[in-house]
């Protein structure tokens, strides 16, 4: 049912055999053109000119992906329900406020016909004619405004039935996009919460590298420092012993010396 409108709609827009274009989009995603204009036996420059058409109402939309091998671009086309749906169902809101006024003046007013030439006009121009018909000259007759009115109501309540069926499919497809929407956006915002964690996480990571190495510079620190107190200490334990020894050796340089001074006495 919904392909059925879909159909009108684009058959509203281009022509008949264009709306079997329909029938390859629906249901699918990104259709090779070159696809589209096999199965539709025409050129694939007069499937573009379908496809132009319908993307400037919005009906369908495109990507293009670059040939490697020969160098030139190809389309890729989806058919855009919502977008289709939701034009659709303005045009019959159009032509049901057009059918309902049609109704509304058949009741209100006289309608003549010219039977010969089977042209139909108001009042006012046949009152103007002289209720005769300037083409023939045949008198007007009038017109059975029951029969076109109950064939005006019959049309209005088809059309009111199919364009409530219409709004509903629009309705549903929304709500699927909404859903995407909220989808793509549910993942952006997650996308978005990972990267600030990771950021956390390395900005977290760094520090305790940072204190760690930190930590490792205060223990050589210490340790440094302990080693340089040892050293001094072992520096002046030595240069201590050093000093005695130099003590003693100048003491029994001093005692030999005057052993010597004493013997020259004796002597003489």
């Amino acid at each position: 049912m919904q392909i059925k409108f879909l159909k009108s709609i684009v058959e509203h827009l281009t022509n008949k055999p264009a709306s079997d274009i329909v029938d390859l989009l629906a249901g699918k995603k990104d259709v090779n053109e070159f696809l589209i204009a096999k199965k539709l036996n025409l050129t694939i420059n007069q499937t573009r000119n379908i496809l132009y058409r319908l993307s400037d109402f919005g009906l369908v939309s495109f990507i293009r992906k670059k040939d490697k091998r020969k160098g030139w671009y190809i389309y890729f086309w989806t058919l855009n329900i919502y977008e289709s749906l939701n034009l659709l169902e303005q045009k019959m809101k159009q032509e049901l406020e057009h059918l309902k006024n049609q109704s509304k003046s058949r009741r209100e007013k006289r309608y003549y016909m010219c039977n010969t030439c089977t042209i139909e006009v108001s009042e006012d121009a046949a009152l103007l004619n002289d209720f005769t018909c300037p083409e023939c000259e045949e008198v007007y007759e009038l017109s059975d405004n029951q029969k076109i009115t109950e064939e005006l109501d019959k049309a209005i309540v088809r059309i009111e039935k199919e364009l409530k069926f219409v709004s509903e499919e629009r309705e549903k497809e929304h709500e699927k996009l909404e859903k995407k929407k909220l989808k793509k956006i549910r993942l952006a915002e997650k996308e978005k919460s990972d990267k600030k964690a990771a950021k956390r996480a390395a900005t977290k990571l760094a520090k305790e590298k940072e204190m760690k190495k930190a930590g490792k510079m205060k223990i050589t620190k210490k340790v440094t420092k302990k080693t340089s107190k040892k050293k001094a200490v072992k520096k002046k334990a030595v240069k201590k012993v050093k000093k005695k020894a130099a003590k003693k050796v100048i003491k029994t340089k001093v005692s030999k010396l005057l052993s010597k001074i004493k013997k020259k006495v004796k002597k003489k």
